[in-house]
Formats: C-alpha cells, sequence, structure tokens
C-alpha cells in the first residue's frame, strides 16, 4: 500500500509504542499494532516524522515489563526529534491535569504540542475520550492511530 503523506509530525505515546508487544488476540490490539508498524515504518521512510519526548523516555523506563522497556526504549532511537520537558511543559501539563488528564497523558499532550505535533496518536480509550471532549483546548489532535491512519488513506 503506497500512502502519501504530506510531511506530518507524529507524536505516539507510550500505549502506541507498546502496542506491538501485547497480546494480538483481540482483533482491535492486532489493527492497532498493524497501523502503529505502518506509521513507525513511515518514520523510516521518511515519510513521516517522529517526534518523541523525554517524557515518553520517563515513562517507558518505568515499565515493570524488562522485556517491554528494553524494545520500547530502543526504538526511540529512531526518533527525529526529542522534546525535552522543562517550564514551559509542566506548566502545560498541569493545565491539562486539571482538566482530568493524568499526569503522563497530560505531558505527552504538552510536549506533543511544544513538539508542533499534527497528531498524538494514543490507544488510551479514557485519554482519547478526554481529549474529544476538551479539543478546543488542545493545540495538538489526539487520535487512534488505527483510525488515524484508515481517514488518511
Amino acid at each position: 500500500m503506497q500512502i502519501q503523506f504530506q510531511e506530518r509530525r507524529i507524536y505516539l505515546d507510550t500505549c502506541s509504542v507498546g502496542r506491538s508487544l501485547d497480546n494480538q488476540e483481540q482483533d482491535r490490539i492486532r489493527h492497532e499494532a498493524e497501523a502503529v508498524e505502518t506509521i513507525v515504518d513511515c518514520f523510516f521512510t521518511g515519510e513521516l516524522y517522529w517526534v518523541a519526548s523525554e517524557a515518553l523516555a520517563i515513562e517507558i523506563a518505568n515499565n515493570p515489563d524488562l522485556k517491554k522497556r528494553e524494545v520500547m526504549r530502543d526504538s526511540l532511537n529512531f526518533a527525529h526529534e526529542t522534546v525535552l520537558v522543562g517550564s514551559a511543559e509542566e506548566s502545560r501539563g498541569t493545565e491539562l491535569e486539571v482538566l482530568g488528564f493524568k499526569p503522563y497523558d497530560a505531558l505527552h499532550i504538552a510536549c506533543a504540542e511544544s513538539g508542533g505535533a499534527d497528531v498524538l496518536l494514543t490507544t488510551d480509550d479514557r485519554m482519547l475520550r478526554l481529549a474529544k471532549r476538551y479539543q478546543s483546548h488542545l493545540r495538538v489532535r489526539v487520535e487512534n492511530p488505527h483510525t488515524w491512519l484508515q481517514e488518511i488513506t
């Protein structure tokens, strides 16, 4: 399948980065994993630009599953750009927590915004629901990777 992208900047949260490591028995998980794999392939070909963050690296480092942690950590080496968490991101994260986002979700959104991401991709249903509810408060679009990939192809 040939996909034509217009240099889109993509931020994957921890759930998306690790989706291919989840049990693939459920159709939804398998479809999301396949979508993330397609997106990652596009990072390698230069069709998409991967914006990661220090928050993502820290959350991955805290994963108790050693195998998942190592695979996800190694994948970060291929990010085109890594947003550092500074006072602006921390402040924005705090604003987003007030809306109900979990601390790491709030930081992911703040970093995606700071990194100029066009879309933040997550498989976290709670985060997706909150992002839809508060989309007018966000400076980045938040979508499910499978849904987003279907939409743009």
